[in-house]
C-alpha cells in the first residue's frame, strides 16, 4: 500500500513519515504540506517527493496519514476519502461532534478504510490488558496522564488552545471505553492549568475516573490506568516511546482492514464517539465556570 503523509510537524515527521519510511510492506510515497518548502524538505528527509497540491499526492497513493490539527483533517480527510484513499487518521478526529459526522460520512459514502492512531491501542501490552479486562466482571476504572507540554516538541498553538482535555483526552477514551463500555454521561471539573478530571459512566452503573493535565511541574509527570472487579485490579502503564512501532502496527491493520472490507475497532465511528464525549465534557467545563462567575 502505498501512503502519502500529510502534514509537516515533529508527529508527521518523525512517526508518520519514519515508520512508513521503514515499513516492511507498505511505502512513503510523498508529504503534502501548506508550506511548499517544508514539504519539499521533509520530503527530501526520506528521499520522497513534496507536494503543496493535494490533489496531485492523492493521485500516486493508495492511502494517506494524515497528521495535522484536527480542524484542519477535517476537510483533508474528506478530499482523500472523496478520492478513493483509505485513511489513517489522527486523533481526535474533529474538534466537534458535527465536523466529526462529516468525516465518518466521507469515509463510508466513498467505502474507503478508517483507521484512528489512538497510539496505546496498537501496542501488544494493551490488548493484553483489554483481553484480562474483558475476562472479568469489572465495577470500575481509573486514568491518570499528567504532562509538562511547555518546551516539549509536542507544544503547539491547537494544544494550547484545547488543552489536555482534547489532546490526551482522546487517548484515556481508548483505553477505558473498550474495557468498560460506552459513556452514556460525563461529569467534568477543572483543575489548575488546563488540568480537567472527569467523572464517566458506563453501562451497569460502572464508572470511571481520569485525570488529565499538560501544566504539571516536571516532576509530577506520568501516566497510568487501571480497572477494577472481581479479579482485583488490572493495571497499565502504556509506553510513551514507541509512537513508531505503533504507528507501523496500524498501518498494517489498516491495510487488512482494506483488503478485507471490514471495520476497525479504531475507525472513524469510533473516532466520533470519542469526540461527542470529549464535547459533553467541554460544555460542562463550560457550564461550571459559568455558575461559578455567576455565584
Amino acid at each position: 500500500m502505498r501512503f502519502g503523509v500529510l502534514g509537516t510537524g515533529y508527529w508527521a515527521k518523525h512517526v508518520h513519515a519514519a515508520a512508513l519510511a521503514e515499513h516492511p510492506t507498505a511505502s512513503l510515497a510523498g508529504v503534502w504540506g501548506r508550506d511548499p518548502a517544508k514539504a519539499e524538505a521533509v520530503g527530501a528527509e526520506f528521499d520522497v517527493p513534496g507536494y503543496d497540491d493535494l490533489d496531485a499526492l492523492l493521485d500516486v497513493v493508495d492511502a494517506v496519514a494524515v497528521a495535522v490539527p484536527p480542524d484542519v483533517q477535517v476537510g483533508l480527510a474528506e478530499r482523500a476519502a472523496a478520492a478513493g484513499k483509505h485513511l489513517l487518521l489522527e486523533k481526535p478526529i474533529a474538534l466537534t461532534p458535527a465536523d466529526a459526522d462529516r468525516v465518518v460520512t466521507a469515509v463510508r459514502d466513498a467505502g474507503v478504510a478508517s483507521v484512528v492512531f489512538f497510539t496505546f491501542r496498537f501496542q501488544a501490552a494493551t490488548q493484553t490488558w483489554l483481553t484480562q479486562a474483558g475476562r472479568t466482571r469489572l465495577a470500575g476504572g481509573a486514568g491518570s496522564w499528567l504532562s509538562a507540554l511547555a518546551g516539549s516538541p509536542f507544544d503547539s498553538a491547537w494544544r494550547r488552545q484545547h488543552g489536555a482535555l482534547w489532546d490526551i483526552g482522546p487517548h484515556a477514551l481508548s483505553l477505558l471505553v473498550p474495557a468498560l463500555g460506552p459513556v452514556e454521561a460525563v461529569q467534568a471539573s477543572a483543575g489548575l492549568g488546563d488540568t480537567v478530571h472527569l467523572l464517566l459512566r458506563h453501562p451497569r452503573g460502572v464508572a470511571s475516573t481520569v485525570t488529565l493535565s499538560h501544566t504539571v511541574a516536571e516532576m509530577s509527570t506520568g501516566i497510568e490506568f487501571f480497572v477494577h472487579g472481581d479479579a482485583g485490579r488490572l493495571v497499565l502503564l502504556p509506553q510513551t516511546d514507541a509512537a513508531p512501532a505503533a504507528l507501523s502496527v496500524a498501518v498494517d491493520e489498516l491495510a487488512a482492514a482494506a483488503m478485507t472490507g471490514g471495520r476497525h475497532p479504531c475507525d472513524v465511528g469510533f473516532g466520533r464517539d470519542v469526540v461527542a464525549v470529549l464535547a459533553a465534557a467541554q460544555q460542562a467545563l463550560e457550564t461550571g465556570r459559568r455558575e461559578a462567575v455567576a455565584s
